[in-house]
């Protein structure tokens, strides 16, 4: 389902906040991706690397966050969004954060640099504090967005739901865990219900961003190639263009309909543009030089065959 929400966000070329929001969604399935080897019991809890990817997982967690909550200013546009500026702090807030969460949590686990198991208040303020923190800010955020920049009043119901899902997930995990737990014969807990929960609230922010953003078709980029039709006139055939090509000096002949030049009157082939009908008019000579076949074979040429001075055509018996 994240999958599918990321290339849905991606294909939104022009929307507001593309790169942004697709951070985060990047970010809630690496969690996911690396609670199922915590929770699952793939990583034991008694091995040595379990508390180094616990650590990993709490920094991702509180880094995903603060992505969320920077996420609800872009719509106010304080930088541009899908600029260097916004992008880069965007980054560098969330690689800040993880590395805090990351050194506080280890720290815990290990009881060094004044952190101790027993007590672990860091731990606390990363899980608790800072996600009632970060969510209300975004939801107010947007609910502030909402009622100033739009007329449509349809995106506070993925708010709301999204927050009524979130909620309830707290709930279960932490009031109702147990009882479900003993309820079910330790097959589920609270914790299957809480990861449910959170990911219908990260459909809703999806939701949410779908429906405020809209993208400027001119400059979409879509899975077919726009069909384009091209009218250009130079290439279209007119009367006019007709006209000009049959009055030429090269293309003597008027094109039918067909595209081809009237058939010969009986008797023989059509005189020669250049000798007009006269049997003894010497014809234009040829373009690329030398005589025309007027010139070579036309009637002064079957004179002077006859008279033995020259070429004629067709030749005279008597020569053979």
């Amino acid at each position: 389902m994240t999958a599918i929400m990321i290339l849905h966000i991606r294909s939104k070329y022009t929307a507001v906040g593309r790169k942004e929001i697709v951070m985060f969604f990047w970010m809630y399935a690496a969690i996911s991706l690396l609670a199922m080897f915590l929770d699952s019991g793939v990583i034991p809890t008694a091995n040595k690397a379990y508390p180094w990817f616990a650590a990993v997982y709490t920094g991702l967690v509180a880094a995903a966050y603060t992505c969320l909550l920077i996420n609800g200013f872009v719509g106010f546009q304080f930088a541009e969004d899908g600029t260097p500026l916004s992008l880069w702090f965007l980054r560098i807030s969330c690689l800040v954060v993880f590395g805090v969460s990351f050194f506080v949590a280890i720290a815990t686990f290990q009881s060094k640099f004044g952190f101790s198991n027993a007590k672990p208040i860091g731990l606390f303020i990363i899980y608790m504090l800072w996600p009632i923190i970060c969510v209300p800010t975004y939801i107010i955020s947007q609910l502030i967005l909402v009622f100033r920049t739009l007329e449509d009043r349809w995106p506070i119901g993925d708010i709301f739901f999204g927050t009524a899902f979130f909620a309830i997930g707290q709930v279960l995990l932490f009031v109702f865990s147990v009882e479900i737990c003993d309820a079910i014969k330790h097959y589920i807990d609270g914790l299957f219900f809480y990861t449910l929960c959170v990911l219908l609230s990260v459909m809703m922010v999806y939701k949410y961003w779908d429906s405020i953003t809209r993208e400027d078709l001119e400059f979409s980029v879509g899975s077919k190639a726009a069909v384009w039709e091209v009218k250009d006139p130079l290439l279209a055939p007119g009367p006019e263009y007709g006209d000009e090509d049959s009055g030429s000096d090269r293309y003597p002949y008027s094109m039918g309909s067909a595209g081809l030049p009237p058939l010969p009157q009986q008797g023989g082939m059509p005189p020669h543009p250049g000798q007009q009908g006269a049997p003894n008019q010497r014809g234009p000579p040829s373009l690329v030089g030398g005589v025309s076949g007027g010139q070579m074979y036309g009637s002064q040429g079957r004179a002077q065959g006859q008279q033995g001075q020259g070429r004629g055509y067709p030749p005279m018996p008597e020569r053979y």
